[in-house]
């Protein structure tokens, strides 16, 4: 059954507080790499220091190792990136990909909120439809809220790679960036490498499960929301479910090595699931590890 706008409200503040007590015992910074901390100098290597914090370029010139040093940032700014392009309003789950990443974006922002971490955001569909820098208090928070939920008329494509190349010219230091999209694009695998290589970037794939297999049901039509692209598909073909599986599983498996390679992190979340749920225990099993 479908929630009324007040109960969706309501469920989703108390569920922030749940996500925002995640994200803040997981300290952030001990979540990703350098996670909430500034550069502040260098200094001679000890013993037991991690080697990955050497600064190879000092240690070069003194002809000793040196590792470089961070101070504790007071605040951590969070950006959210929203995908709201056409094949978004698809899905055959609990909700569409569109309501989960709104769900996601709104949890993530009141959990900053919370926290007292400033946030900032940018939504696209074929284009930019929106952009603020981050920036802490409730009515900069509430202004995000308001935009998520604005009905627009889409513009056809995906702006994906040029929400990618923004974030990275407005984010003015290290931030901890949530990108959330089917990621049904084109271009957006270089603007996304450059991103995290200043900050710290959780993908978050919204997926549903005629992604990986298609009920069967002879020759039908299908259209790509996108492109207005048509073609009949043989869905009762066990060589074309096959096929459209085996692609499926390339495609995200590609996705997730990706996001590693570049030092991002990754997480899908489907239209079956929970996007609280998911995001919690996403959290909370980043912070295992990181102990």
């Amino acid at each position: 059954m479908k929630k009324n706008t007040a109960q969706r409200a309501q469920l989703l503040h108390l569920t922030s507080l749940s996500l925002a007590n995640g994200m803040k015992n997981g300290s952030f910074k001990s979540l990703f790499r350098g996670q909430g901390m500034e550069f502040s100098g260098v200094r001679e290597y000890l013993r037991g220091d991690d080697v990955r914090a050497i600064d190879w370029n000092v240690t070069a010139r003194m002809g000793k190792p040196f590792v470089k040093v961070f101070e504790e940032e007071k605040e951590l700014d969070v950006f959210i990136i929203i995908d709201k392009s056409f094949s978004m309003n698809t899905g055959s789950g609990i909700q569409s990909r569109l309501e989960n990443a709104m769900d996601c974006a709104s949890l993530i922002t009141m959990a900053s909120l919370h926290n007292g971490s400033p946030v900032g955001s940018v939504i696209f569909d074929g284009k930019i439809e929106f952009s603020v820098a981050p920036k802490g208090g409730k009515n900069h928070a509430m202004l995000i809220l308001s935009e998520l939920e604005k009905a627009r008329e889409q513009a056809v494509g995906s702006a994906l790679d040029s929400a990618l190349r923004g974030a990275e010219k407005l984010l003015r230091k290290r931030t901890l960036v949530f990108v959330i999209s089917d990621f049904r694009s084109a271009g957006w695998e270089i603007p996304f490498a450059h991103l995290c290589q200043k900050n710290d970037v959780v993908a978050i794939k919204i997926t549903d499960p005629l992604d990986d297999k298609l009920p069967s049901l002879g020759a039908v039509p299908f259209k790509d929301p996108e492109t207005g692209f048509e073609c009949v598909l043989p869905t009762s073909s066990q060589k074309f479910s096959r096929a459209w599986r085996k692609d499926a599983e390339t495609r995200n498996e590609n996705w997730k090595k990706l996001c590693q390679r570049n030092g991002g992190a990754s997480l899908a979340i489907s239209t079956l699931q929970d996007p609280a749920a998911e995001l919690i225990k996403f959290f909370t099993t980043r912070e295992q590890y990181s102990q």
